[in-house]
């Protein structure tokens, strides 16, 4: 678990964990690049999601933890081709983010567009500890 802290001074665990069991030993497990920063509204957090469709994404709650998971296909290629370099993630990934209190994760909202995930997460003064589930809509 990494701690960060953004520049306004909250601070944030980012965790990585496996989202499902390994079926098949080639299938390797990734964790995005994920940006998180705070704005005069709340906290906004950037997945890079290049090559996925929102309905392959999952985002749940649970309490002050936001849990981002999905399957990156990989059906562009043939099963015996011979890398030289491969340096794109693709199969199951999953990302935790524990937010500190003062953010509203039932008001969170999240739209993706151009293999981004952004989820807008409001300022409360008082914490509500949920669970369930985000919608993703397609920005435009």
């Amino acid at each position: 678990m990494a701690m960060c802290k953004v520049s306004s001074g909250v601070h944030f665990s980012l965790r990585s964990t496996t989202a499902h069991k390994r079926d098949d030993a080639a299938e390797a497990h990734w964790v995005p690049n994920t940006d998180v920063y705070a704005a005069d509204n709340g906290l906004v957090i950037k997945v890079e999601l290049a090559g996925m469709r929102s309905e392959n994404l999952e985002i749940n709650v649970e309490g002050n933890r936001l849990r981002i998971c999905g399957t990156r296909p990989d059906g562009c290629r043939s099963a015996t081709c011979n890398f030289i370099v491969m340096e794109i993630n693709y199969g199951p990934f999953e990302t935790v983010l524990e937010l500190p209190p003062g953010y509203d994760l039932s008001k969170a909202k999240a739209s993706y567009l151009n293999g981004f995930l952004r989820i807008d997460v409001p300022v409360s003064a008082v914490s509500k500890s949920k669970s369930g589930k985000i919608s993703i809509r397609e920005a435009r």
